[in-house]
């Protein structure tokens, strides 16, 4: 592995998350194109203009949207040893 330190962990699922999703939302968004080596050019150029403009955005709102989520869910409780069916 590359051995990171686990506490830039959340910039590295920053950095993958927005890859992944600006990568398939660029191919979707080149489906329109012609031939397949038009649709690939495309495709690659959409995708860096998207990442680069994604990454710093999910970078710095990933810490809201996880506070956010937090807030609305609640922990589980485990089952009671004691409590009988």
């Amino acid at each position: 592995m590359l051995g990171i330190p686990r506490r830039y962990s959340h910039f590295v699922f920053g950095i993958i998350q927005s890859g992944l999703t600006s990568l398939i939302a660029a191919g979707i968004a080149s489906v329109p194109a012609g031939s397949a080596l038009v649709f690939l050019e495309h495709w690659m150029v959409s995708w860096l203009i998207a990442w680069a403009a994604m990454l710093p955005i999910v970078l710095l709102a990933a810490p809201a949207i996880r506070a956010f989520s937090l807030r609305l869910t609640r922990e589980e409780r485990a089952p009671c040893a004691g409590r009988q069916a």
